[in-house]
């Protein structure tokens, strides 16, 4: 292809998505009634709390001149943990079950059995929990008890969609580089040409009354140590793309809570990475709905 035929397919806008896509069902990973499997008083949680959702800042002061140079974002004090969601019997510790292997249906039982390769009958089985015991713990979710609560759900929709993350051609294809946020799936990934060139991570995007905005944007300002104007908090390697709404990091995880204030939260080392690779003006294309939690 031309320099000039790549050039007048980059400028083509990217299609907006459709105003009257209807929201999808509910996802089979509703947590309606249930609670954190374990309790969370430890350092580490503390440090989540006091910086969790530190977003929707107001549209930042961009400084004239040049940035001097920025200190780096405090880095999280340990791993994030992945706290399941489990009905309120099966919660442990400190008073609460000592639950070794779930009986309980989770919402999200008939996707992670179909991963699992077991029996999609959607209806827990001794046999079943073993199985999902072993894949709690071999991905970090806490307490693994075998219970196919939102969270193992979620995991096993973002290793579904490592293959071939954009296979119903939602988010558009440029010679140049697109950050595709589905929202539906709570999925980032950035492509170029036909090819992902950053995988898909879990993302946490805005909570009922404060959905993140469906459109076409270019980040427009970076800043990798910034402080919300409005919770006064951490905003680590915050890349702005519609006025207050930016691409960030988190020190608590991704999965937990009802969503954002508006902007799209990463796990912390993934909001490293994926500011090493984008830049001012690169397009970022939402769509879809967050439904669920």
């Amino acid at each position: 292809m031309s320099f000039a035929r790549a050039a007048a397919a980059d400028a083509q806008p990217l299609p907006q998505p459709h105003a009257t896509t209807p929201r999808p069902h509910p996802p089979a990973d509703d947590a309606s009634g249930l609670v954190p499997g374990l309790p969370q008083r430890d350092p580490y949680q503390q440090q989540q709390e006091q910086q969790k959702l530190p977003d929707r800042a107001l549209p930042p002061n961009i400084p004239r001149g040049r940035m001097p140079q920025e200190p780096e974002p405090d880095r999280p004090l340990g791993p994030v943990r992945h706290i399941e969601l489990v009905p309120r019997s099966e919660v442990q510790g400190e008073g609460g079950a000592k639950v070794k292997c779930s009986p309980s249906t989770g919402p999200a039982q008939k996707a992670v059995e179909e991963f699992l390769e077991r029996e999609p009958d959607g209806v827990q089985s001794p046999e079943d929990c073993q199985a999902i015991r072993s894949f709690q713990r071999a991905h970090q979710i806490e307490p693994a008890t075998g219970f196919a609560g939102p969270v193992t759900g979620a995991v096993v929709r973002l290793l579904r969609a490592q293959k071939d993350p954009n296979h119903d051609q939602r988010c558009p294809e440029r010679t140049v580089r697109v950050v595709c946020v589905d929202l539906n799936r709570q999925l980032l990934w950035v492509q170029q040409d036909g090819e992902v060139v950053f995988r898909p991570v879990a993302v946490r995007s805005g909570r009922p009354q404060m959905d993140t905005r469906n459109g076409t944007y270019r980040i427009y300002w970076r800043h990798k140590n910034h402080m919300s104007s409005l919770y006064h908090t951490p905003m680590p390697f915050a890349q702005f793309f519609d006025g207050g709404e930016a691409l960030h990091g988190v020190y608590d995880d991704v999965y937990a809570g009802a969503g954002s204030h508006g902007c799209i939260n990463l796990q912390f080392e993934d909001s490293e990475k994926l500011w090493g690779l984008l830049d001012r003006n690169d397009l970022v294309y939402v769509w879809g709905h967050k439904t669920g939690v």
